[in-house]
């Protein structure tokens, strides 16, 4: 037996369940049959009985549905972009074990988020399970978490990729440009170019934008590699492996104010610096977000899910690991507040070829440009989905999808305009990323937690993709740790997502009793699935085959 296989998680996780056999063997015998490609039209099939058209096209391989996810989450994102918010807490202990328990709860969310996916595999994912799970006011307020938290991804992304990654390492401390007379004009300017951009490369349909995300899966994990390896070998200092459960206070001016309140409980500095994590391991929804784009979903769309989340986990362990072992003085990063990664980046390229410190950051700002164009896949299917059934304003404009490219052409507009719009705050990158992470995550356990309580009773189907009696533990796990997590996003200096988070609470619920629960007719359920099958047809076949 291998050593891995001795490890329970690790088999369990690498089992292929006896459902996803049965699923394979039906597919293989249509294609005995003569079928000429029964995956499709066992897709088309699925789809129809849920009561949509297949308007999207399914371009993307189980690959291609692992690399979007894996590309949102990004570990050369938010694993250096947010490091200061668990190093300045609780230093290398902080940041190191932090990630190891974080990752863990991300790990089952994605499993729970996978069972269902694999027994509804459509377009706008959490919404629709929500609905059929938990009812349409549960399904409702799902999809405006979401929406909302995945917008701040493309906004935050996208200004994290102009102050981090582009200005901050590869103008002025890679290439020693003075940047002194760059103003916030500069950077609308510059998040502008990228948001059109983007929308561009979404606009021409969904296969240019495979190809890029795909590319983004393989670059992420070599420049990880090239980058762990580059600081263990260039580091001006021998590995002290201790640091990594160690735990020191750096919250108030210890940690440069990135805690700006000081508190004498380690464990409450800990805490705040879970945040971390929860911001770099999220979007992993945009695996279900392109369910209706993705080849044999059922399968493929659950296994993307957990699996980006679980190599992210994995690699992401080992990076934040060499940065904290390649640090020269672990109280001067800290003392260097938000620059404390770029403390630690400039001690060691001083003994690092230039060409491979530049490689390192030309790499870097290309796939967090990557990861903020997957963003915007993921936010205009939510938002097609979400209209598509009328729970957007203008639904009927939001729902169109072109007849050329399969893409929801105007929702991919829409999105790039509000992800804008959301930029123009003076504070915008800290808002944006912590409520990104807060809001993605209460939209994620939504579903979970109305899985729970409907498993065995309205929800008796399942997909291939099954938990077994693994299925509950695991949901209360998730959404135990979800609560832990999104906790953190609501101390200071980040109040102002808790003060947005109650007022979604508050308004939600009212919007919903003064008129949205008449109007709003949600996912097509029971005999309206029937009724809208003509319409199914019709709809089919203007877009062909």
């Amino acid at each position: 037996m291998a050593a891995r296989d001795k490890i329970p998680i690790l088999r369990w996780l690498r089992m292929k369940p006896a459902a996803v056999w049965i699923h394979r063997a039906k597919i293989d015998g249509e294609r005995k049959k003569g079928m000429a490609d029964p995956v499709h039209e066992h897709d088309k099939q699925v789809l129809h009985k849920l009561g949509y058209a297949q308007e999207l096209a399914r371009r993307m391989s189980g690959f291609s549905n692992f690399a979007i996810s894996f590309s949102i989450i990004c570990v050369l994102a938010g694993g250096i972009s947010s490091f200061p918010a668990a190093f300045n807490s609780t230093g290398g202990g902080g940041v190191f074990v932090g990630w190891l328990l974080g990752g863990l709860f991300a790990l089952l969310v994605s499993l729970s988020m996978g069972q269902i996916a694999s027994a509804y595999p459509t377009a706008g994912g959490l919404y629709h399970w929500g609905s059929i799970l938990g009812g349409k006011f549960c399904g409702w307020v799902t999809a405006w978490f979401n929406l909302l938290g995945l917008v701040f991804v493309v906004s935050s992304v996208d200004v994290y990729l102009y102050l981090v990654f582009f200005k901050g390492l590869l103008l002025e401390t890679v290439l020693h440009v003075d940047t002194s007379g760059l103003t916030m004009l500069h950077q609308h300017l510059f998040v502008a170019v990228c948001l059109v951009t983007q929308a561009l490369l979404n606009h021409f349909g969904i296969k240019l934008t495979t190809a890029l995300t795909d590319l983004s899966g393989y670059l992420i994990f070599t420049l990880t590699v090239i980058l762990i390896v580059a600081l263990f070998v260039y580091s001006p200092v021998t590995p002290d492996f201790s640091r990594l459960v160690t735990f020191t206070n750096y919250t108030g001016a210890a940690g440069g104010g990135v805690i700006p309140k000081h508190t004498s409980s380690l464990f409450l500095g800990f805490f705040f610096g879970l945040i971390y994590v929860m911001y770099t391991i999220t979007g992993f929804d945009a695996s279900g977000h392109t369910s209706e784009e993705t080849h044999d979903a059922q399968v493929n769309v659950p296994k993307g899910m957990w699996t980006a989340v679980f190599y992210s986990w994995i690699l992401g362990l080992v990076m934040v690991a060499a940065f904290v072992l390649a640090m020269p003085n672990l109280d001067q990063a800290a003392g260097a507040g938000f620059d404390s990664f770029f403390y630690m980046w400039s001690a060691v390229a001083e003994r690092m070829p230039k060409a491979l410190e530049i490689l390192l950051a030309v790499g870097l700002v290309t796939v967090n440009y990557i990861c903020a164009l997957a963003g915007l896949t993921s936010t205009s299917r939510m938002m097609y989905a979400f209209a598509r059934d009328g729970g957007l304003p203008a639904s009927g404009f939001l729902s169109h999808v072109s007849v050329s490219t399969r893409a929801p052409t105007y929702a991919i507009w829409t999105a790039i305009a509000l992800a804008f719009l959301a930029t123009l705050y003076a504070d915008a990158f800290l808002i944006l990323a912590t409520g990104c992470a807060v809001f993605l995550y209460i939209s994620y356990i939504i579903p979970v937690l109305a899985g729970f309580f409907a498993e065995g009773r309205s929800w008796k189907e399942k997909g291939p993709f099954r938990l077994g009696i693994w299925s509950r533990p695991v949901a209360i796990l998730a959404a135990t740790g979800v609560a832990l997590l999104a906790t953190t996003g609501f101390f200071p200096p980040n109040q102002r997502v808790f003060y947005l988070t109650v007022a979604m609470a508050i308004v939600l619920p009212i919007l919903w009793f003064a008129g949205v629960r008449k109007r709003f007719e949600g996912v097509p359920v029971g005999e309206r699935i029937q009724a809208r099958q003509k319409m199914i047809a019709e709809i089919e076949k203007k877009y062909g085959p």
